[in-house]
């Protein structure tokens, strides 16, 4: 080691006596040979001559070997390190970035560092390649009043650098020692200066290992270091560490636009788009848009298209300007082959994660084959000492960035770590992962925070998947079935369409497979109100399993049943009622009477006779269905519990409220008991009771328990999940039936818009907010709105529906109703005479609904002024009424007494008084001579036989 008379500035001791080197017989190494002399040398100074054991006098130093040159050097280079001031301009910052954007907030941290005194102020910037390191730490330096001079910048990326970045420092304070010493002692020299003097900065560049720069710091504690690397670990000794992130969206844009617009305006679009897909890391923004200012031509927009077709092409371009060495695939894979050098295994986990979404990242798929939990503990140490990865313990996932995954992914077959080879089985290990992390149910609420968690990293691989093999299918279907079940079909149909084309490649249209893929997708549709597509599609898959799996399979069985609904949900109980019939008569023979699928059939069933307005036979088969499942399954069986809350509800549509309350108040104990307080079914239970209260007028505690059930489904299923959309949809109704019009208008236009978005404006629930929406305007006298919302919505009824659809129907019942509000008693009474026709036609002339349209086409006809065809509507009201509820029901024989009168209006006394006598004599009979009723005929009877007998000649 040299050592320099006169030691450490300021350290207290005096001067050394000058020592002379003893030599030792070795060759030199050529680096450290003297060549030339000093150019400008006069004899005055101290001499270097010839060879042997060389001496220095005056103060200088001796160095060991044999040297053919000699080298004069003035007196001031003979001067230790610590009598060398530094002169003005020895800075030697690389650069001033001339784009600068942001980072307020990183440059305040590293301004306000504080070190202890005795000790050297370090700090150290650490990130991922690209995200602007040495950028901040020369717009530090440049720009900001640290006071430290001078301030010198080293690469440190290897100890080669390090020592010939001490050398330059030597050079720069004594460029005579240029020749007069090798790189190793002008190094020496250099940290000496350092050593003895204070107040300097110096920015150590992208550090690889912090052993390489350690002497360093523990030898020159009178200073200030700055360090970058792309290294998170090592850095416990430092004063403070500043993590550096990418850009945020208005700065990225913001620097792009700046570099990219630098000689004129230029065509924008899609640069926001753009920023994004490089994840705002700067490195690659500067290099895109400088691309794009030297190709005045591309557009952003144009641009992404070029990325996604060719995107190695793409990493390893930039400006003209742009070094090579600067580019992303040259930063990263100089990572990368530092990252393998040290452990292959985690270049492997590195090419595996970068398959999956860049964010969330769980451990599960983390797996490896052959992989230890050793070995991947420090795989995972690796990456994220290099900053490639970021874990979050608190969330147990690691995040990537999404350049990082691309460079990592993409083939270069120049490149040792990115062949196919090494990409196909990256590929292949991270779908082997999804696959095996995928929860065996998609009923339990337990497993849905891992189906959410999964489900962007399915989306991922299958975005960068060009052909799918049968487990990408198998993926993609699973992920179709869960989002179509938590009530999102639109984005379930797309992965199901997908994952059926794969399947009829791979395993062809016949294999089980892939008809259960169609089943889905047919299932899929029918959720989203696609009913066109629906009902054809079950159709074909029930032809097709006839003929391939044979009429007794269960999955045959099981496709008709979901036939059978389809054609229930499009209103059609001709045909759903049948078929439910035949699948119970099947799955008796084929399955027995208590095989849960026959159960399960048994409850469809009675289901289609409620909703065809048959509570005759509905009731009796759910309380049958609800004694063979309390006997087979027990009382607190999730489906016993099931047929609980459809026998109340069956109840509820009968207009029994005293039986139904007492029981969905039951079946909410019970759910609250057996399934906890934020299952699903119970939530359901709460929502079936607050809409039971409701009808029965009790509505204080209808939108109490609303509330309460909206706050736990926005909680648990989230705020577009179909059941909560439903819960504020009967919220707002209550609030509308409770006269609080300022709550229900904007939660029902709250509804209308959030269905809108997220079921798409076909959708039957679409199509139902729009009606009530309309009703709650109509209600607040608001006419101009609920009137042309009303006609828009039939006009999307019946062309998504059909003339023939329940709710189409309702929606016609709805508008001639307000045509008679409204003063136009003629329009109604043709309203209301299409509606019945339909009616008639679709659900029978004794169906309830077509009993009241022949009364609602009766009341329109006669204020109408057509006391003839309102006598005609009402012949058949009590017709049909008498069918229905018996000739002594009080509707049977109020209709009668209105066609008395209708008939007497008409003209016709003597009709009018034969029909209310006969009816005075049934009132007399079924009522008794006090009741108001026949009182009231007693009075008409007495009116119309006086004018009958005024009339006769």
């Amino acid at each position: 080691m040299v050592r320099w008379p006169g030691g450490r500035r300021d350290s207290g001791k005096g001067p050394e006596p000058p020592e002379a080197a003893v030599g030792n017989g070795h060759q030199p190494d050529p680096r450290d040979t003297l060549s030339a002399a000093v150019p400008g040398a006069s004899g005055t100074g101290p001499t270097v001559i010839n060879s042997g054991n060389a001496t220095v006098t005056h103060g200088g130093f001796a160095n060991t070997g044999i040297y053919s040159p000699t080298v004069h050097l003035p007196p001031e280079a003979m001067r230790p390190p610590a009598e060398v001031d530094a002169p003005a301009g020895l800075n030697n910052l690389p650069h001033q970035p001339g784009h600068f954007i942001g980072r307020s907030r990183d440059l305040d941290r590293l301004d306000t560092a504080r070190n202890t005194p005795g000790t050297a102020l370090v700090q150290v910037v650490h990130g991922l390649g690209g995200v602007g390191k040495s950028t901040l730490a020369a717009h530090w330096a440049a720009t900001r009043p640290h006071g430290c001079t001078p301030v010198r910048w080293i690469t440190a990326d290897s100890p080669a650098d390090v020592q010939q970045g001490l050398a330059s420092l030597t050079t720069a304070l004594q460029p005579a020692l240029a020749k007069a010493l090798p790189v190793k002692e002008l190094a020496e020299w250099g940290l000496q200066w350092l050593a003895s003097h204070n107040g300097w900065l110096l920015i150590l560049d992208n550090v690889n290992d912090p052993t390489d720069i350690a002497h360093v710091i523990a030898r020159a504690p009178g200073g200030r270091f700055l360090i970058t690397s792309r290294l998170a670990t090592a850095w416990s000794q430092a004063t403070n560490v500043v993590r550096l992130d990418v850009l945020d969206e208005a700065e990225s844009l913001a620097l792009f636009s700046r570099i990219t617009t630098a000689a004129g305006p230029r065509d924008l679009d899609g640069a926001a788009a753009l920023c994004a897909v490089l994840g705002y890391l700067p490195l690659a923004i500067d290099q895109v848009a400088a691309y794009l200012a030297q190709n005045p031509l591309t557009t952003p927009r144009a641009y992404l298209d070029l990325f996604a077709q060719h995107p190695a092409a793409m990493f390893s371009q930039g400006g003209a300007t742009t070094p090579t060495e600067r580019t992303i695939t040259r930063i990263w894979d100089i990572t990368l082959d530092q990252i393998t050098t040290r452990q292959p295994a985690a270049a492997d986990l590195l090419r595996t994660l970068a398959w999956y979404a860049p964010e969330n990242i769980p451990t599960t798929l983390l797996n490896l084959p052959d992989m230890d939990p050793a070995t991947l503990n420090q795989a995972i140490g690796l990456l994220t000492a290099y900053n490639v990865i970021t874990p979050d313990p608190a969330t147990n996932t690691l995040s990537i960035h999404r350049l990082v995954q691309a460079v990592t992914r993409t083939p270069a077959p120049d490149n040792p770590h990115r062949t196919h080879t090494h990409i196909d089985y990256a590929r292949t290990h991270a779908t082997s992962n999804l696959a095996n992390a995928l929860p065996s149910t998609r009923g339990d609420p337990a497993t849905w925070p891992t189906w959410r968690s999964l489900l962007p990293h399915i989306d991922a691989l299958a975005d960068r998947t060009e052909t799918d093999t049968i487990t990408t299918a198998s993926l993609l279907s699973n992920a179709g079935c869960f989002l179509t079940n938590q009530g999102s079909p639109a984005p379930g149909i797309k992965r199901l369409q997908r994952a059926l084309t794969a399947l009829e490649r791979l395993l062809g249209a016949d294999h089980p497979s892939t008809l259960a893929t169609r089943s889905n997708l047919a299932l899929a549709y029918q959720e989203a109100g696609d009913l066109a597509r629906a009902i054809p599609l079950s159709e074909e898959i029930l032809a097709d399993r006839l003929r391939v799996q044979g009429a007794d399979h269960p999955d045959t069985l099981a496709t008709r049943s979901n036939l059978a609904l389809a054609y229930q949900e499009a209103g059609d109980p001709a045909r759903a009622i049948p078929l439910h019939e035949q699948i119970l008569a099947d799955g008796l023979r084929v399955q027995g009477a208590d095989h849960p699928d026959t159960l399960t059939s048994r409850n469809n069933l009675a289901l289609a006779y409620q909703e065809a307005g048959d509570p005759a036979r509905a009731i009796p088969l759910h309380e049958q269905i609800l004694a063979d499942r309390l006997r087979v399954l027990g009382d607190e069986h999730p489906h016993t519990l099931t047929t609980r809350s459809n026998l109340a509800g069956a109840y509820r549509d009968a207009g029994d409220l005293g039986r139904a309350i007492p029981l969905h108040e039951k079946i909410l104990a019970d759910r609250l008991r057996v399934l906890g307080a934020d299952h699903p079914h119970t939530l359901r239970s709460r929502h079936n009771l607050a809409g039971t209260y409701r009808e029965a007028g009790d509505l204080s505690r209808a939108i109490r328990l609303s509330e309460q059930n909206l706050t736990d489904q926005l909680r648990v299923l989230g705020a577009d999940h179909p059941d909560t959309l439903t819960t504020r949809n009967n919220l707002a109704l209550a609030y509308q039936e409770a006269g609080d019009p300022a709550r229900a208008i904007p939660l029902h236009e709250q509804i209308l818009a959030d269905r809108l978005r997220v079921l798409g404006g076909d959708h039957p629930d679409t199509l139902t907010s729009r009606n009530n929406l309309a009703g709650v305007y109509w209600e607040a006298g608001d006419l101009s709105r609920a009137i042309p919302l009303y006609e828009q919505n039939l006009t999307d009824l019946l062309r998504v529906l059909g003339p023939d659809h329940p709710d189409t129907l309702t929606t016609m019942g709805v508008l001639a109703h307000w045509r008679e509000e409204a003063g136009d008693h003629s329009g109604a009474a043709t309203a209301w005479k299409k509606l019945l026709t339909a009616r008639v036609r679709v659900l029978g002339p004794d169906h309830p609904d077509s009993v009241t349209a022949w009364d609602q086409l009766a009341s329109s006809r006669a204020k109408a002024g057509d006391p003839e065809g309102a006598a005609a509507a009402t012949a058949e009201l009590a017709a049909g009424l008498m069918r229905l509820l018996g000739p002594d029901h009080p509707h049977t024989l109020s209709a009668r007494g209105h066609l008395a009168y209708y008939q007497g209006m008409a003209g016709d006394a003597d009709a009018a008084a034969i029909a209310i006598t006969q009816l005075l004599e049934d009132c007399l009979r079924a009522l008794g001579p006090d009741h108001p009723d026949t009182r009231a005929i007693r009075e008409c009877a007495a009116y119309w036989q006086a004018i009958a007998n005024e009339e006769a000649p």
